[in-house]
């Protein structure tokens, strides 16, 4: 039952703003929301992006700060400033008939002196990043002692951008009598713990609890090798020819590498990550919106918010991390009661595996696909000329190049002579189109082998297994349930990962930091590594064997390459892990 704006007995300066801004029905989660924290209720609210639930926060909040008080009264954190810029934006709109209502958006990137100005005038909502936000508080610029309602907009992407410390330290800021609102696409066990440690009997709203329908989305994958990934890529634009289309990455490295491949082969597209500056940023969305770009590569933070009509296509450069994920992103597509596509690029029977047990959680169904060959391409392009040109034959007589043509009748050459050369100028025009390499099927069927690289930190620069992960997944195409074992030591830390990742981890891992100390990466042989041993170990190798004295297992421990000293075997390093499943068996 559809619930009017005019029923939820708003007050006259939020009527009048509600209204200005041409919104008569409310959505689902703004008549669930807002009426409990309107009573001053905590609530979670578990609802997509694109549902309204700026306005399902903003109206109470706007409702409840007091314009005398010229201090912060509402504080809204956000993951990105995409996010916090729409939200702050729709307060103000639903301020304008309410005086003394002062909202800022806070966030990195954006000049700190601005930002200072509108604090010390007296700004009373405050919409930002949590990085940003935990500078000015180390800063003393922002006093949060005053708050009356917080709120936590996308609760699960800032989680996995790793500020739960930081929203942690921001919320004892605030007085522990305050209102607060938790809004989040999913409910994983770290939100759920937030709530327990920063609500007070909270209201659950569950929105869309069901799976979003899929059923107007074509979903396909294509198993091919990681190494060919950007020329399958190729082809299948290529193939599909989607009128707009976003491609999901999962790393910032990957969005601006494969935005790049696609602009140099001669697509419309542009990368949107994170670290891009805001003018940047808006105006990539602006091409996108309005068609002067068709091709969309994003991460998944980065596009949350984005809400652009008639994208036909939804491709998974890389996989999800999963099901809820999965079907965020493919929802962008099939909207409206129209038809889309979504694809999925997989490496490997692993991944394989990987997308089926998603699409299984996602009751949805997938489509395995075979990447056309350069030939299918060539016979497509010859026939959609031949359909050009009898299109155009049957609709005028009256060519403005027949003189020419006749001038070349009269030298000689036969009509049927000159209409073939110019077909073969015309198609030999359009080979720029074909991608050069056919991509082999690949070796899905074994597992893969295993390499060892090491890595030029350990455990005494506070290296551990999820910063690995991190750095092997950031500069490689690599999932994380794809890397082996991993072994932390000392000075070094040693990572399996498949044998055809290894060229490009070693290429692109030449230099890198991990924990911010400067590393490399190396081929692990087994064979010594004295650059690496410490000193101690040197001056005890130099000794006859007889005079080495065994060390304590604590102490030895870790603290050299395994079969480096033969006199000194390393007993088994406890700090091994294998990854399987996302999780760590110690």
């Amino acid at each position: 039952m559809s619930v009017l704006f005019s029923q939820l007995e708003l007050p006259a300066p939020l009527a009048r703003a509600v209204e200005a801004m041409g919104f008569t029905e409310a959505t689902e989660i703004q008549a669930k929301a807002i009426p409990p924290l309107r009573r001053g209720l905590d609530v979670i609210g578990r609802s997509q992006t694109g549902t309204g639930k700026t306005l399902a926060f903003g109206i109470p909040a706007v409702e409840l700060i007091d314009p005398r008080l010229k201090a912060v009264q509402v504080l809204v954190l956000c993951p990105t400033r995409e996010l916090a810029l729409q939200a702050c934006a729709e307060i103000r709109k639903l301020s304008r008939f309410k005086r003394g209502i002062r909202a800022t958006e806070i966030y990195g990137g954006a000049p700190m002196q601005r930002q200072l100005a509108f604090l010390r005038e007296g700004a009373n909502v405050v919409v930002g990043t949590p990085g940003r936000i935990m500078d000015h508080m180390r800063r003393g610029s922002l006093d949060l002692s005053r708050v009356k309602f917080a709120v936590l907009d996308e609760a699960d992407e800032m989680l996995s951008m790793g500020f739960k410390e930081d929203i942690e330290t921001i919320l004892r800021q605030t007085p522990a009598e305050r209102q607060t609102a938790l809004f989040s696409a999913t409910m994983p066990p770290p939100i759920l713990a937030l709530t327990k440690q920063f609500q007070r009997a909270p209201e659950l709203i569950e929105i869309d609890k069901k799976q979003p329908s899929v059923k107007a989305i074509r979903q396909l994958y294509y198993d091919v090798p990681s190494s060919k990934k950007r020329d399958a890529l190729h082809l299948i634009l290529l193939h599909h020819a989607p009128k707009l289309a976003m491609i999901f990455c999962n790393t910032k490295r990957m969005t601006e590498e494969v935005s790049l491949f696609l602009k140099s082969r001669g697509f419309l597209a542009e990368g949107l990550h994170g670290d891009m500056r805001q003018p940047q940023r808006t105006q990539v969305l602006s091409a996108f919106r309005h068609g002067r770009i068709n091709l969309l590569v994003a991460t998944d933070v980065a596009a949350r918010g984005i809400d652009v009509e008639n994208i036909d296509f939804v491709i998974n450069y890389d996989l999800p991390q999963n099901p809820e994920y999965y079907i965020h992103r493919i929802g962008r597509t099939g909207r409206a009661g129209k038809t889309g596509t979504a694809i999925t690029l997989c490496s490997g029977r692993s991944q394989v595996h990987e997308l089926q047990q998603i699409a299984r959680a996602a009751k949805s169904q997938l489509e395995p696909q075979k990447l056309p060959a350069s030939k299918e391409f060539a016979q497509k392009q010859q026939q959609e000329l031949m359909n050009r040109l009898e299109a155009k034959l049957s609709q005028s007589r009256n060519f403005s190049c027949m003189p020419q043509i006749e001038a070349l009748i009269q030298k000689g050459f036969s009509p049927e002579q000159i209409a073939a050369l110019l077909l073969e100028i015309q198609l030999g025009s359009m080979d720029f189109a074909l991608p050069a390499p056919e991509l082999p099927a690949p070796a899905s069927s074994q597992e893969p082998a295993m390499k060892k690289v090491l890595l030029t930190a350990g455990r005494q620069s506070g290296v551990a297994p999820n910063h690995v992960m991190g750095a092997v997944t950031e500069f490689t195409q690599l999932s994380g349930r794809e890397i082996g074992k991993i072994e932390i030591y000392d000075q070094f830390t040693l990572v399996s990962v498949p044998a055809g990742y290894l060229p490009q981890l070693l290429s692109e891992m030449r230099q890198f930091k991990i924990c911010g100390t400067p590393a490399e990466a190396r081929e692990y042989t087994g064979q010594p590594l004295p650059s690496l041993q410490p000193k101690a170990l040197h001056r005890a190798a130099a000794k006859p064997a007889a005079e080495n004295k065994p060390r304590s297992r604590r102490k030895n421990r870790g603290s050299a390459v395994p079969g480096d000293n033969p006199h000194h075997p390393v007993p088994p390093v406890r700090e091994q892990y294998s990854i399987r499943q996302n999780a760590f068996d110690f």
